[in-house]
């Protein structure tokens, strides 16, 4: 007989964790990561947490802030510490197994899964981002985006969906979503803002000078948008049948 935890994790809806490293230079955003664990934990959702098995672009002292050379570190082996080993292969991770998608912000959202941050407006996401978002948008499955990590949705969706997303109020940032086809809002780090007919919710967290407090509020707020996107879902489907 199966347990009565594996039945109620069976039971729970699954939100893909987008994580592009550790550590906020090169990698995820290491507060941002936990924080959005958290908040999905909290909604009683079941993370799958993901991420490239490749090297990231280049390895970043967290002391000084200067690039390492000759070091190399893996995206996944490096996500793996923030998910405590829970972590498959985004190549082995498809959207019809996803009820919703969100991706934690870091540099690395800006270096493992897109080069937005040499190229800015002209950039453009690796082709296994490419490939979620893409589906989970066609699902009309919910995405959502923290911190920098709107600027991938922008390169995925930007020309195709015009998404509304926020980075806060960077007017720089900003301007380079727009040019990549999305419309910009801005918002307070402890909100996000909900674009509806996108199914894609976003909130500032540390593009903001704010406290982890704040940034968590964001964070929550953008989890629980997500799961009233899902229930709103299950009602339409229960009046539908």
């Amino acid at each position: 007989m199966p347990s009565y935890r594996f039945l109620v994790n069976m039971m729970k809806r699954k939100v893909g964790v987008i994580l592009s490293g550790c550590g906020f230079l090169d990698g995820a955003e290491i507060s941002e990561a936990v924080l959005t664990l958290l908040a999905l934990d909290s909604h009683d959702l079941q993370a799958v947490c993901m991420a490239p098995n490749e090297a990231q672009a280049h390895v970043v002292d967290h002391v000084t802030g200067e690039e390492v050379p000759g070091e190399s570190r893996d995206v996944l082996r490096e996500a793996a510490r923030i998910a405590r080993g829970q972590i498959r292969d985004w190549k082995g991770v498809t959207s019809d197994e996803l009820d919703a998608i969100v991706m934690p912000g870091g540099f690395g959202a800006a270096k493992n899964l897109s080069d937005f941050a040499s190229r800015g407006g002209d950039a453009t996401a690796h082709p296994e981002i490419v490939r979620l978002l893409s589906g989970m948008h066609a699902q009309k499955k919910p995405i959502g985006a923290i911190c920098i990590s709107p600027a991938v949705v922008a390169c995925v969706l930007g020309k195709q969906a015009k998404p509304t997303l926020t980075i806060g109020s960077d007017p720089g940032t900003a301007q380079a979503l727009q040019a990549m086809g999305a419309v910009h809002q801005d918002s307070v780090v402890d909100a996000c803002v909900v674009d509806e007919a996108n199914r894609i919710v976003s909130t500032a967290a540390f593009m903001c000078d704010a406290r982890l407090k704040d940034i968590s509020a964001g964070i929550h707020a953008l989890v629980a948008a997500i799961q009233n996107l899902l229930n709103s879902d299950s009602e339409a489907k229960g009046i539908d049948q």
